[in-house]
């Protein structure tokens, strides 16, 4: 039989990637953990982990040992605060995966109310628009822009949000005026590069112009956002982004707004882990609160 302490291990190395930052969560030597999952790997008679330059990476049968482990960390927790009588505080590393845009100007904003609550919860924020895998624990969370449509995951929705076009008061005076959408055709614009766009949600450009002019692409949200602030182009900006920014002027605001969704998902091993809905339970209730301000219900400025 093997030894359970040696789970502990485990999940902490599952979630940190390298064996220093394991052990130093786990207040022992790098020499102990490596030790401790290697017994583990020999009870258990399969190797848990690839190891390569980038860290230590689950393989098949540790994502299949994986779940349990979780759910033996939460029923012990549980045990401890029903038996002791004692309040366990939340604690742990919650990995959760979501749009740059959001995670940067939404998320990365509010993480002070969250820590007022949770102290003991660490959040890792994967800050990038691709497509994140649940299923091989690439993120305990994911923020995606649809519905999953298959996997074993749980999914709610957590808001509507509206995008625009925007430039520069600089932009503008220097280029031909724009009263109409047909007037977007002689005009410069920044945007996604079109063979790396993983989500069709991106896709919303060709939606206002069909041949735009393009002077810049990045995968990077924030590096579209300051290029526009460069004045080298127009570009489809998140409201909730542009609407605080002076320096962004909404062009043709009643003709383009682009309509989008933010959708929470988890993989249903985890959705019960008490770390992973606390933090499921913040997003919800943020993106609740931020409605207006996602979506925004007070037009823009208009100059």
């Amino acid at each position: 039989m093997y030894d359970w302490n040696d789970l502990r291990y485990f999940l902490e190395l599952s979630r940190r990637g390298r064996l220093i930052s394991a052990a130093r969560k786990l207040h022992v030597d790098h020499t102990t953990v490596s030790r401790r999952i290697s017994a583990l790997e020999d009870e258990l008679n399969a190797r848990l982990f690839d190891k390569s330059p980038r860290g230590y990476k689950l393989t098949d049968a540790g994502l299949r040992l994986l779940p349990y482990a979780e759910q033996m960390e939460a029923r012990s927790n549980q045990l401890y605060q029903e038996i002791s009588g004692k309040d366990a505080r939340l604690s742990g590393t919650v990995r959760l995966a979501a749009p740059e845009g959001l995670s940067a100007d939404i998320i990365a904003r509010n993480l002070g109310k969250f820590r007022e609550m949770h102290p003991d919860i660490e959040l890792e924020l994967l800050a990038e628009s691709r497509q994140t895998s649940l299923s091989k624990r690439e993120a305990d969370i994911a923020i995606t822009l649809a519905r999953p449509d298959s996997g074993r995951v749980i999914a709610w929705k957590l808001c509507d949000y509206r995008l625009g076009l925007y430039a520069t008061q600089d932009y503008l005076d220097r280029h031909p005026a724009i009263s109409r959408l047909e007037d977007l055709n002689g005009h410069d614009f920044i945007g996604y590069i079109d063979d790396l766009i993983q989500l069709p949600e991106l896709r919303f450009l060709e939606q206002v112009v069909k041949s735009p002019h393009m002077v810049f692409r990045s995968t990077s949200v924030i590096a579209q956002y300051n290029a526009v602030l460069d004045g080298i182009g127009l570009s489809i900006v998140h409201y909730f982004m542009a609407n605080h920014d002076a320096r962004l002027i909404p062009v043709l605001p009643h003709k383009v707004a682009i309509d989008r969704e933010y959708w929470l998902v988890v993989h249903e091993d985890l959705r019960h882990v008490a770390r992973v809905d606390a933090v499921c339970h913040f997003l919800t209730k943020l993106l609740k609160d931020l409605h207006g301000h996602m979506t925004g219900q007070s037009m823009p400025r208009i100059l």
